[in-house]
């Protein structure tokens, strides 16, 4: 099987498709002077961070990257995250994840989140599969596909296979 095998989105597409989403971002929140991207472990806060270097280079905004810790095999166990839930209190906030296939993974993240009064609440992935169980939608995705339910994405973000492939 060759490196490129099922692959969708190369690294390049990543990064413009990161540097678009950040454009967005800012669009939403050009009037204030913080944002928290929230990136759901382990791939949504590597690509939280992503967004947030891309954010830092096109805008003023004080971006704060916050780790949230959600069980995606058991979602009801506890989430936590890196930052007092009270510091995001009348904060712009931005849930960030690699792929958004069920709905569960941001739905318990922004259940979590919505124990504090929020000024803005939006979610961002990379790859959104439209498989919802739950009402919960990307605000900025970078590609949507339309797969089957048999059918895997896996996000790689390091090294010579970086990208975004369909196995």
């Amino acid at each position: 099987m060759s490196a490129n095998n099922g692959l969708i989105f190369d690294e390049n597409r990543v990064a413009d498709s990161t540097l678009r989403i950040a454009y967005q971002i800012y669009e939403a929140n050009f009037d204030r002077k913080r944002l928290y991207l929230v990136g759901i472990a382990s791939n949504g806060l590597v690509y939280a961070e992503r967004i947030k270097n891309c954010l830092e280079r096109i805008s003023s905004l004080e971006v704060i990257l916050v780790e949230l810790q959600v069980d995606k095999k058991n979602p009801l166990a506890q989430v936590r995250s890196s930052i007092a839930l009270e510091e995001l209190k009348d904060q712009s906030v931005v849930v960030v994840d690699d792929v958004l296939n069920t709905g569960s993974t941001l739905m318990y993240a922004v259940k979590y989140l919505l124990d504090v009064p929020l000024a803005q609440l939006n979610t961002a992935v990379l790859v959104n599969r439209n498989h919802k169980k739950y009402p919960v939608k990307a605000d900025f995705k970078g590609v949507s596909l339309s797969t089957s339910v048999n059918e895997h994405i896996e996000v790689r973000f390091d090294g010579a296979s970086a990208g975004v492939y369909l196995t």
